[in-house]
C-alpha cells in the first residue's frame, strides 16, 4: 500500500504547501495530519479551522498527550517523564539545558500512529511488504538544515518547497497574493527556542502570556520537583531570571535557536 501524507504544522510553510497541493501545483495527498500538542497559540488553532475549510482532502487532528497539562502535572509531581528543553540554573550559578524529546513524544508519535491507522495496521501489527509512505514536510530552502531522513524505513520525508527553491518570505508573499492573508507562526506558547521577537509576539496575547508566566513560576524552586531530582531552577529563556523580568527589546548576540529545534517537525 502507498500513502501520500502532508505533515501539517499550520504555520507559514506547511499552510503554503497545503494550498499549493489544493491548487494542483504540488501532487495531491491522501490526507494531512496535524499533531495537536495542546500548547499552540489560539490564533494557530483558529487558522487551522479556516485552512480545513479551504482543502478538499481530509485533515486529521491527532493527539497522544497534552503537553501543557503534562507540564502542569509535572509541577505537581504527578508526571515525571516530561522532556522539554528547559534552560536550567544550578545552585552554583551554572547554566544548562534540559534534554528535549517533546517533538518525538507529542508530534511524531501521534502522527505515526495515525499513519499506521490509515494503512489499516492494528497495534503491534507489522506492515505489509511494499508499504510506502511519502511524508510531505513544509520546510523552505532557507531552513534546509531542518531536513531529516525519517527513522521509520517505510516513511520517506519529502520537501516540495525546497525542491521548488521557495523561501519562507516567498511563502508569505505567495499567500498574501493568493488569499490576502498571512499564516501565523506555529509553535508552543512556552517553547524555550523562541527568539526575542517571538516572545514579544506571545506577550501581545495577555491570556497566553499570563499562562506562560504562571507555568514557569510553578516550575521554579518547586519542592515537589526537588523530591524527584530536579534541584536546578527551570526557565523558558536562557537569562536565568523569571520570564516576566526579561527585557525582550534588548539586543542580543544569541542566535535564533528556532531553526535548530524540534527535529524539523515544529513551527512550519
Amino acid at each position: 500500500m502507498k500513502l501520500r501524507i502532508l505533515s501539517l504544522g499550520a504555520g507559514v510553510q506547511s499552510s503554503t504547501l497545503a494550498m499549493l497541493i489544493e491548487q494542483g501545483k504540488v501532487p495531491m495527498v491522501d490526507a494531512g495530519i496535524f499533531a495537536d500538542v495542546g500548547a499552540e497559540p489560539d490564533n494557530v488553532i483558529e487558522w487551522l479551522k479556516w485552512l480545513k475549510t479551504k482543502l478538499s482532502y481530509p485533515i486529521y487532528i491527532v493527539q497522544d498527550r497534552n503537553l501543557k497539562q503534562d507540564l502542569i502535572d509535572f509541577s505537581l509531581g504527578k508526571y515525571h517523564k516530561i522532556k522539554i528543553p528547559f534552560f536550567t540554573l544550578s545552585e552554583n550559578g551554572k547554566k544548562g539545558m534540559n534534554r528535549r524529546q517533546c517533538t518525538a513524544d507529542y508530534k511524531i508519535k501521534p502522527i505515526v500512529k495515525k499513519v499506521r491507522e490509515l494503512l489499516g495496521l492494528k497495534k503491534g501489527e507489522k506492515r505489509k511488504g511494499g508499504t510506502q509512505v511519502e511524508m510531505l514536510m513544509g520546510i523552505s530552502i532557507d531552513e534546509v538544515s531542518r531536513m531529516r531522513v525519517n527513522q521509520i524505513k517505510y516513511i520517506q520525508n519529502q520537501y516540495p518547497l525546497i525542491d521548488m527553491g521557495w523561501t519562507r518570505e516567498k511563502c508569505i508573499n505567495w499567500f498574501k497574493e493568493n488569499y490576502e492573508l498571512t499564516p501565523p507562526r506555529s509553535a508552543c506558547t512556552f517553547c524555550p527556542f523562541h527568539s526575542n521577537t517571538e516572545w514579544l509576539r506571545v506577550k501581545q496575547n495577555k491570556k497566553e502570556w499570563d499562562e506562560v508566566v504562571k507555568l514557569e513560576k510553578s516550575l521554579t524552586n518547586n519542592e515537589q520537583l526537588k523530591k524527584i531530582g530536579y534541584n536546578d531552577q527551570l526557565f523558558f529563556t536562557n537569562k536565568g531570571i523569571p520570564i516576566d523580568e526579561v527585557d525582550f527589546e534588548e539586543k542580543t548576540d544569541q542566535l535564533d535557536l528556532f531553526n535548530n529545534e524540534c527535529e524539523g517537525m515544529c513551527g512550519v
